[in-house]
């Protein structure tokens, strides 16, 4: 990325580390997560800074936010076009934008990455922001597979980073992960359990096994699985039907990542998966996945 070239002056805070009320937030990466996770904290009223690598990139992610919005005003103020216009005003009034990341972390009291799943560029983020942002700043990671300890390795403030997954789409999915690691303070975690609860979230700190392996075993099928996730979770969509929805080779991409933990069931490797993806069904964009699409 772009901006872990330039050079900028540490910023610290004066008074000691205790429990952060986050109303700040920096997100870097503006792809579908970040822009997502941008427009939740941004109605709730939090003041949001999206940060990526170009304008045109700030762009597309902002315009999303802006049709998002529209969804979701069409039903909640259907009787009332006009405040529903007024709300996506407030909405995007408090998020900006930048591709330099200095500006946006001096007062963030929350930098949350959403970027590629890739360890060492993660590492190098946050080893990178991890020079000039406030001493009580929170680092969080969106990693779906990824140790959250080892990128935490790469900055001097372990306490102050965790794990914050949220599931997709965004605005629409009440789920969300919070990861503390051995290092992770109380205080961090408390941080980051109360910010998701502000954003009308509910926070849970554990991980959901790999589906496809109770596929395989047959223990139930997919439309069985899928059906029980969304009446018992409440779910707008099942794994399987998310997954195709992400993409079955983006999906192989996050377990293979997992290899570093062989032991991990989480990650034990998909004979199904990867089968579809080595025939070229990765889902929705080529019209078969776990299931068949029309076109």
């Amino acid at each position: 990325m772009a901006f872990f070239t330039h050079h900028i002056k540490r910023s610290f805070s004066s008074s000691a580390v205790r429990n952060v009320v986050i109303k700040n937030v920096t997100i870097i990466g503006g792809g579908q997560m970040g822009a997502g996770i941008a427009q939740v904290a941004a109605s709730t009223g939090h003041s949001v800074t999206l940060v990526d690598m170009t304008d045109d990139i700030l762009k597309k992610a902002m315009k999303g936010i802006q049709s998002s919005l529209r969804r979701v005003v069409k039903k909640t103020f259907s009787g009332d076009p006009e405040s529903g216009d007024d709300f996506i005003q407030k909405v995007m009034q408090n998020v900006s934008t930048s591709t330099e990341p200095s500006a946006a972390i001096a007062t963030s009291d929350l930098i949350l990455e959403a970027i590629v799943e890739n360890m060492k560029i993660k590492q190098d983020l946050f080893g990178f922001l991890d020079k000039m942002a406030p001493e009580h700043t929170i680092f969080a990671s969106n990693t779906s597979s990824l140790p959250i300890s080892d990128i935490a390795s790469a900055t001097s403030r372990p306490d102050r980073c965790a794990g914050l997954h949220f599931f997709n789409p965004v605005p629409l999915m009440k789920l969300v992960e919070v990861i503390a690691t051995t290092s992770t303070s109380p205080e961090t975690s408390e941080s980051l359990l109360n910010f998701t609860k502000a954003l009308g979230k509910t926070p849970v700190c554990c991980k959901f096994l790999n589906p496809c392996l109770f596929l395989s075993a047959g223990h139930a099928s997919k439309e069985d699985i899928d059906t029980g996730m969304k009446l018992g979770a409440g779910y707008p969509m099942g794994p399987f039907e998310l997954s195709d929805y992400v993409g079955l080779d983006t999906i192989k991409f996050i377990m293979d990542g997992g290899k570093k933990e062989p032991d991990n069931p989480i990650f034990a490797p998909s004979e199904l998966l990867n089968k579809l993806v080595a025939e070229g069904k990765l889902g929705k964009k080529t019209l078969e996945g776990f299931y068949k699409y029309n076109k």
